[in-house]
């Protein structure tokens, strides 16, 4: 079992690793995970490891990514895995302990076994799953203006994402909606922001046709 954790940390994609202290690969970052206990779930089982080896609790979806069986992703045995995309909002900070840390998904250090060939499946189900669903949730803290909300879509996506576009799009999804209250923007002053929420924190598929794109 290997968990993809995500979170938007610093206005970029970051993905939580911790080191190996053993071979194979010792000194090297890994995915956080474990194997499955008898008469466990896989959702289950991530869970269980993500809370009492990394001490992450706060995951706001979880849904399983894929297998990967290749008979050599193990330099000393066959080993299947099954990974799955666990995303955390912004603005948490779990207490994870000295051998783990978030790394920018752009600036991966070296990884065990094929867990870089992990991260990047479970970034690109995420920025598929942006497009056609409200999965930003995870994402997002629960009440947020629109540039914060722009500043995550567009650490998620990779690429600048319009402020103006990507509310009219919500907005008309029926993702997201207005909670009445405004924000000041800090000590530089300006109009106060009005503040949005997502209408759910449950996963929807919105608009199964959509893709977002760069812009050109």
């Amino acid at each position: 079992m290997l968990a993809v954790v995500f979170q938007v940390r610093k206005r970029v994609l970051q993905v939580l690793l911790w080191e190996r202290a053993r071979e194979p690969f010792r000194g090297a970052w890994s995915l956080p995970g474990g194997a499955l206990e008898p008469g466990e779930t896989l959702e289950a089982s991530i869970l269980r490891h993500l809370a009492t080896k990394v001490d992450v609790r706060e995951v706001a979806h979880l849904e399983q990514l894929a297998t990967w069986s290749d008979p050599e992703r193990h330099p000393g045995r066959w080993e299947l895995a099954t990974a799955y995309l666990g995303l955390v909002p912004l603005g948490i900070d779990p207490d994870v302990p000295a051998d783990t840390c978030w790394h920018p998904v752009d600036e991966l250090p070296p990884l065990a076994f094929d867990h870089r060939e992990i991260v990047e499946a479970g970034r690109e189900r995420l920025r598929g799953k942006l497009s056609y669903s409200n999965i930003g949730f995870a994402l997002a803290p629960e009440t947020f203006t629109l540039a914060e909300l722009t500043a995550v879509y567009g650490a998620a996506l990779g690429y600048e994402v319009s402020a103006t576009n990507l509310k009219r799009v919500l907005l008309r999804r029926g993702a997201i909606e207005a909670t009445g209250e405004r924000r000041a923007h800090g000590p530089a002053g300006g109009r106060p922001a009005e503040v949005f929420r997502f209408r759910t924190r449950r996963l929807e598929v919105t608009d199964p046709f959509a893709v977002f794109r760069p812009p050109h």
